[in-house]
């Protein structure tokens, strides 16, 4: 309803200046900060006195004036030096609101988000936990739009971290394939759990510098990508088994995914292949005969503006990690670099890569419903069609921006300008845990780590926390809680809740943050049912419905009240601006889309969640005897608990059965 208003507002004031003043003059609106000063306002008469040399406030005057009336807008006052402020209809916004009523808005293109991607080689940390949630936001938001979304998560199943579990199985195991197989199917074993330890030690043998180490990942990357052997074998069976405990993770949070193209197909269909010799055709890159880099296929720093010498986390080892002048695509062994195989991967996405396409299978062989992998033979016929989107969001953390960089530089260089600009790096920075957090989780800290705001954990150190651990805890502590306030209930009752409030508190926590904000993660802050948290907005939620359960209407309010109805009791200014605060759900969806920051909407909630409460503890709903005010009071109930819960599955954030 807001934004049909504010369309509606900015169209006539726009048509109307042309017509007086023969000036294209682009509206601005805004929302007052002071409730005194109206529902909308435009400085737009301030634009208008440099082109007209006249006073703002005379050219407001004029205009407040002359203006046809607006649909929807009750009043225009000029104010101040020459603003012009509007008020509402207060009757018809709140009976649209009712009714639904909002203009539609974003583009019909497909988009393709990218997101999750963890390596194949180990248990899911908190750090996935961050790009799960923010990816599947907006994958929420961008439908929620009316945009056609794929939900890709990529598996990096040839890749070094791979090799490195293999190499671990194989030479400090001594494992075969059939092995590691009955292994992963041993209900008893949490492989992706032993794969995390496994990790950890092989980590430190190539720490160390240990040459016979460093031979067998050679070997073992080699045979991956070529996938024959039986290294390849015991290389298919962790990544598998490692992306089935992965889904399994990401569930139990609401994260799901369309489709899961491996890399393994990427180099076995010859996509990269194809994309080698665009890149060759174009001269994008080229081969070094001298230097460190010899034998290399590099693309000159020219093409993407690189900064030599910086450092980034990368995936993959050696010149890998470290931004050269030039940057390496194609290693001197003949190995392919984790950004040449990303090059052909976003050509795909985007339809470039003529004449090529994977197949595709159900995950689970018995689980038509699941998400679809990509394979090189024998895929379904009934499978859906993938890729070939007009715009793409790569979720990946602010640490590969280089990368990124690299993969857009060449769809430029490669004659690709507009799908360049629509490749979107939807970056985040990390997720670190508070000192006290580490003490919950029995992490023995330093008495400096203990003095900082927060401590850095690392995979590769086995320091760290499991996204499965972390999820239980949460679950454990919030059970504490409910049990305590519902004696009446069951542990299967109160297990149910637990788990509702210990997602609504993770992904809430991970969305109020900026994305370019350094998380410290904290259980005591995420699960407060006070501030802002995802408890709390949950409890507006669970109060307003159970208000609406207890007026004798579960599937709505008291008949619906008239808009005379509205108009009369919504000259209270409190109920007024607890209308206003509860209707912004869809222009915050616009906003935060077109800014690219889920945080506004986390933002929005709790706003909404707050304006609530205090009109729950402020008015007497139930017991009022007054039956045309309680129908405008259980309306403005309703009105808040579909705004919340609106909001609320944009964020993935769940509304418990109680609190």
């Amino acid at each position: 309803m807001l934004l049909r208003l504010e369309k509606h507002l900015r169209e006539a004031l726009r048509t109307h200046i042309a017509k007086r003043f023969g000036v294209d003059e682009d509206v601005v609106l805004e929302q007052p900060k002071q409730a005194g000063h109206g529902d909308l306002a435009t400085p737009v008469c301030f634009g208008l006195a440099r082109s007209l040399r006249r006073p703002p406030r005379m050219i407001a005057a004029d205009l407040v004036a002359d203006l046809p009336p607006v649909p929807g807008i009750e009043s225009l006052e000029v104010a101040g030096a020459g603003y012009i402020n509007a008020r509402f209809d207060r009757g018809a916004y709140a009976e649209g609101l009712l009714a639904g009523e909002d203009e539609p808005c974003g583009e019909l293109s497909k988009a393709i988000v990218e997101h999750t991607n963890i390596n194949p080689n180990k248990a899911a940390h908190i750090g996935h936990l961050r790009n799960a949630v923010l990816g599947d936001t907006l994958v929420r938001m961008l439908r929620a739009l009316g945009r056609p979304v794929e939900v890709q998560n990529y598996i990096d199943n040839t890749g070094v971290q791979v090799a490195d579990v293999v190499t671990a199985f194989r030479h400090l195991r001594g494992m075969g394939a059939e092995q590691v197989k009955a292994l992963a199917r041993d209900p008893d074993v949490a492989f992706d759990h032993y794969c995390w330890d496994l990790y950890a030690e092989i980590s430190r043998l190539f720490a160390s510098k240990d040459p016979a180490a460093l031979a067998w990942r050679g070997e073992t990357l080699k045979a991956l990508e070529s996938g024959e052997g039986e290294l390849a074998e015991i290389g298919a069976a962790v990544a598998d088994s490692i992306v089935a405990c992965h889904l399994a993770t990401m569930g139990r949070i609401g994260v799901s995914y369309d489709v899961l193209p491996r890399e393994s197909e990427i180099l076995n269909l010859r996509f990269w292949a194809s994309a080698f010799e665009m890149l060759k055709a174009r001269n994008v890159i080229r081969l070094e005969t001298s230097g460190r880099t010899a034998g290399c296929w590099v693309m000159p720093a020219a093409t993407f503006g690189a900064a030599p010498n910086r450092r980034e986390s990368g995936q993959g080892t050696g010149s890998d990690l470290e931004v050269e002048a030039d940057k390496v695509i194609v290693r001197s062994d003949g190995t392919v670099t984790y950004v040449g195989k990303d090059i052909a991967y976003q050509l795909w996405k985007f339809g470039l890569l003529e004449g090529k396409d994977f197949e595709y299978a159900p995950f689970r062989a018995s689980d038509a419903s699941g998400p679809w992998v990509t394979t090189a033979e024998g895929g379904s016929e009934c499978a859906p069609q993938f890729g070939g989107a007009s715009e793409v969001f790569n979720v990946i953390d602010v640490r590969q921006s280089y990368l990124q960089d690299v993969v857009r530089a060449s769809l430029q260089a490669l004659g690709f300008p507009e799908q360049a600009q629509r490749s979107v790096h939807f970056s985040y920075e990390m997720v670190a845990l508070s000192p006290r957090c580490c003490a919950e989780l029995g992490i023995e800290l330093s008495k400096k780590e203990r003095s900082r705001p927060y401590v850095e954990v690392s995979g590769r150190k086995g320091l760290g926390v499991k996204a499965d651990d972390l999820l239980d805890l949460l679950v454990s502590t919030a059970l504490q809680e409910v049990e305590s306030r519902h004696e009446d209930l069951d542990r299967a009752e109160c297990w149910a809740i637990a788990e509702r409030i210990a997602i609504g508190a993770l992904r809430y926590f991970m969305l109020r943050f900026t994305r370019n904000t350094v998380i410290a993660f904290d259980f005591q802050e995420a699960l407060a049912f006070e501030g802002e948290t995802g408890p709390y907005v949950q409890y507006a939620a669970v109060r307003a419905r159970n208000i609406l359960r207890k007026s004798g209407q579960p599937c709505g309010p008291d008949p619906k009240p008239s808009r005379e109805a509205f108009a009369r009791h919504l000259q209270d200014e409190q109920l007024w601006q607890l209308v206003l605060a509860v209707s912004q759900s869809r222009s915050t969806l616009v906003r935060a889309g077109q800014s690219g920051e889920p945080a506004q909407v986390a933002r929005n909630a709790f706003q909404a969640a707050q304006a609530f409460n205090n009109f729950y503890h402020q008015t007497h709903i139930l017991t009022e005897k007054d039956t045309g005010r309680r129908a405008v009071l259980l309306a403005i109930v309703r009105l808040a608990l579909d705004e919340l819960t609106c909001l609320m599955d944009l964020m993935g954030v769940p509304v418990p059965e109680r609190m």
